[in-house]
């Protein structure tokens, strides 16, 4: 199948920019020559869409609520913020497995545990943006005469109090060599060659690059800042939100997040700078494979693509990520290329960023029992027809502050339950941008109510107890259990 692993990975990174998914403006060349030499999976979804939980999720094939680091510990609201001692993962499997391990690039992981406890080498990066001034970058700069990190031009709002937003985007006034993303393929090209010279003395590697971008702040080097014309750039359609009938948490994010407070045209510029990033990380992308190649690689080296979870970009009225479980957010790309797998597949199956960590094993000729939450996408990519579950759940646990969500969604509808709101409830084929919510719509019902049922059941075949706030609120068929709690009344 493979010897080797190339996992790629991106941050904040919406499937629609992508040319491979039928954007026929960006460019993205290289993520496009890795779905043509492999697999693209049209229906791929992060479990969470946060940062670290997703990515723990990654790391350990199980869904968030199994494995219980549920937020950034930046903005951390009580949750543990290192997975637990004993806790799976599939780097200490390839590790035990004899196999060279290397990560480049965002960790976001856990704050007592890094990347270096579980076997992967690399520089230490923390935080969740471009650490511009960690030691071995400014090394890099030095070592070859380049610039200093500078920027101008800043892209904020104001926030409800009256205050400075955060920070959207920004002129870097530094060449593409420059860069952290430049930085980061140059680190991962050098860890390559390393390790293809212990590949040819027996060691397979899996190497993981993972780009901070094209997470905000959009900072770039002008060729990038400037490459996409703001005023031939569509706004999305939902920013016709209007937030009716949706829970208030939303309406108060995207006064968070300054919308309202930006101008159309600044909305039309926030957009082409996160398709200059995409771009620009295409490119560096771009050298990494051209490294496999040029190394002999290709022909032993399974290649994936992925991302943590999305970003809404104007989307909803919104910027960055939170508590509203739309597809802007929870829909990401998924490529994966196996040698020897039919080249240029598509595949509609419903996926999961946790179903890689099971590809990952199986590619590495591992038991993917232990990643309990993940389902090899092996038979897929090789072109076979398993059957597979034709709803996908998703979950998410707060970040500025605790708050439950959990969610259902099929191929035409998805079913929102917000504990302390109002539920949420959308025809994918009558709405994709997810507008109105149908939740009380009489002509639903039905429909919802089979999503209800359907979520219920499988939070508790999973053991998620999310399912007790479902029993006694929902038409989810006669409780065969006491969901009162209180067997005591018996004694």
């Amino acid at each position: 199948m493979a010897d080797n692993i190339l996992f790629l990975m991106t941050d904040q990174h919406t499937r629609s920019t992508l040319g491979a998914y039928g954007n026929g403006t960006v460019q993205t060349p290289n993520l496009d020559r890795i779905a043509a030499m492999g697999t693209r999976f049209e229906a791929t979804f992060t479990p969470t869409a946060i940062c670290t939980p997703a990515r723990a999720s990654l790391l350990t094939g199980a869904a968030p609520f199994r494995h219980k680091l549920l937020a950034n510990y930046e903005r951390n609201v009580g949750y543990i913020e290192d997975l637990a001692d004993g806790q799976f993962t599939f780097a200490e499997a390839l590790r035990d497995a004899g196999y060279q391990l290397g990560l480049v690039g965002k960790w976001h992981g856990g704050v007592e545990k890094t990347a270096a406890t579980y076997g992967f080498e690399g520089p230490e990066f923390n935080g969740w943006h471009n650490p511009v001034d960690h030691p071995d970058y400014l090394r890099y700069l030095a070592d070859n005469d380049l610039p200093p990190y500078e920027i101008s031009d800043k892209i904020r709002g104001v926030t409800p109090n009256g205050g400075a937003g955060n920070l959207l985007a920004a002129r870097l006034h530094q060449p593409l060599e420059a860069t952290f993303e430049h930085y980061l393929a140059d680190r991962s090209i050098e860890m390559l060659e390393r390790f293809a010279l212990g590949h040819r003395d027996g060691r397979p590697f899996f190497l993981a690059t993972h780009f901070f971008g094209p997470h905000l702040p959009y900072i770039l080097p002008d060729a990038f800042f400037d490459l996409y014309d703001p005023d031939a750039v569509p706004l999305p359609e939902s920013v016709a939100e209007t937030f009716e009938n949706k829970p208030p948490v939303q309406k108060n994010y995207s006064g968070l997040w300054t919308y309202d407070t930006l101008p159309e045209s600044v909305s039309r510029k926030l957009i082409a700078a996160y398709w200059g990033y995409v771009t620009m990380i295409d490119l560096e992308i771009g050298r990494i494979l051209d490294a496999v190649e040029r190394l002999g690689l290709l022909d032993s080296t399974a290649i994936m693509f992925t991302a943590d979870h999305g970003e809404f970009t104007g989307s909803h009225r919104l910027h960055d990520k939170g508590p509203a479980m739309y597809d802007d957010i929870y829909r990401i790309p998924g490529l994966v290329r196996i040698p020897g797998a039919p080249e240029g597949q598509v595949r509609d199956e419903l996926v999961s960023l946790t179903d890689f960590t099971a590809t990952i094993l199986e590619v590495a000729d591992l038991d993917p029992a232990p990643a309990v939450d993940s389902r090899s996408l092996v038979p897929l990519v090789e072109g076979g027809h398993p059957a597979w579950a034709d709803t996908i759940l998703c979950e998410y646990h707060g970040h500025h502050f605790p708050y439950p969500q959990r969610m259902l969604r099929s191929r035409t509808h998805k079913l929102v339950v917000n504990p302390e709101s109002v539920n949420e409830f959308y025809d994918l084929e009558r709405d994709p941008s997810e507008l109105t919510n149908r939740i009380d719509d009489p002509d639903s019902r039905p429909h919802r109510d089979t999503m209800m049922t359907a979520l219920y059941e499988q939070l508790r075949a999973r053991g998620d107890n999310f399912y007790h706030w479902m029993t006694p609120m929902f038409a989810v068929g006669g409780a065969d259990h006491d969901a009162t709690l209180s067997a005591f009344e018996n004694s």
